[in-house]
């Protein structure tokens, strides 16, 4: 049975990725300046947005750029110079309260933390009515006050509506800051009350840079972001747990085909079994990421190279859209087995080993296809 923490144990924060630092924390943002530009170009206009919606994949910076713009909205006061960029320096007054999460006119919304202790699946209309007694407290300093609602996407039905109302009525000097990876799961009447600000997946350039300022310098930036979709995020999740090396393997293993190294592959599968469930479920996901990179090469051509190998195994699996074809509905099945398996706790290794097999079977029939 879960447990509530102890007064005294921080609570488990819903936007926070291990091994990165949380947004508020983080000293740039990278891959973004249009971005921030066009915020600049906003305030500087005298007609700031009272709503803001942020889009694009999970892990690229979205609430890093949220955290910025809120340091700079909240530093500001009436008659204040234009700023010539977003955020703060660490030691301004503004920055140390939002890293402490004690920024009196700011207010994150997000999953809250239920009765056993558990994270919520959901942000609920609870949470969201604590924005009530925000609001309702007038502030001292006449300064701006800041939403940030992260992600967007988790609102329940109840609390999209009262953010909703919020938007329609926004109250003297706030603005709200919508973080969303999934934006056509919103209120059509959210999207349509905010500014919107797409932004892409990060270059290996700046993917790189936002690596070393976290201290995950790599040496293959070029690889890293094709494997994490220009995603920050994904990023150090490939790097902690050493995702180039074992799609490394993977594409080593595969371009055996059509005899693929059994040995090698239940060795592969085998290193999945007992307590490497991270493994297992890195090894799934990258098989699935391959499996989809071979779909594409069948149409596209093959993509820049996130494995050494890896360009000549797409050319020869799949060297028409015919073969495309039969790439997709593999990785579709692949997919659909995979979540079924690890919802009725499959044994890893088998169900890793299911895969590859099924991967040879498709091989031997798409070139030819």
């Amino acid at each position: 049975m879960a447990r509530a923490p102890a007064s005294d144990e921080p609570l488990p924060e819903p936007d926070r990725r291990d091994g990165a630092p949380h947004p508020r924390d983080a000293t740039a943002v990278f891959g973004h300046a249009a971005a921030e530009n066009d915020i600049l170009a906003a305030l500087g206009s005298g007609k700031m947005h009272s709503g803001w919606l942020f889009t694009g994949p999970e892990g690229i910076g979205k609430a890093t750029l949220a955290y910025r713009m809120a340091g700079t909205l909240l530093a500001q006061r009436p008659g204040d110079p234009l700023p010539a960029h977003l955020g703060l320096p660490p030691e301004h007054p503004d920055a140390r309260l939002i890293r402490a999460g004690a920024h009196p006119r700011l207010f994150v919304l997000r999953r809250g933390i239920d009765d056993r202790g558990n994270l919520r699946s959901v942000i609920t209309v609870e949470e969201a009515r604590k924005l009530r007694d925000f609001f309702g407290l007038s502030a001292a300093d006449g300064g701006r006050r800041v939403v940030i609602v992260d992600p967007a996407d988790e609102l329940n039905p109840n609390a999209a509506n009262a953010i909703l109302k919020l938007l329609e009525e926004p109250p003297a000097r706030a603005t709200l800051i919508l973080v969303a990876h999934q934006p056509a799961r919103l209120l059509p009447t959210i999207r349509s009350r905010c500014r919107l600000l797409r932004l892409s997946p990060l270059g290996a350039e700046d993917l790189g840079r936002a690596m070393e300022a976290i201290g995950l310098a790599t040496d293959a930036p070029g690889p890293l972001a094709e494997l994490a979709g220009g995603s920050v995020g994904n990023a150090v999740r490939l790097v902690a747990d050493g995702g180039l090396e074992l799609y490394g393997d993977l594409v080593g293993l595969l371009s055996g085909i059509p005899r693929m190294d059994r040995s090698r592959a239940i060795r592969l599968a085998e290193s999945c079994a007992g307590r490497a469930e991270g493994r297992f479920g890195l090894l799934v996901d990258l098989l699935d990421l391959l499996l989809t990179r071979m779909a594409r090469a069948g149409l596209q051509g093959p993509p820049p190279e996130a494995a050494p190998g890896e360009a000549t195994l797409l050319a020869r699996m799949a060297p028409h859209d015919r073969a495309a074809r039969a790439w997709a509905e593999r990785q579709a099945t692949a997919s659909a087995r995979a979540r079924q398996g690890r919802a009725v706790n499959l044994d890893p290794a088998a169900l890793v080993l299911d895969m590859l097999l099924q991967i040879e079977q498709t091989a031997r029939t798409a070139a030819a296809a």
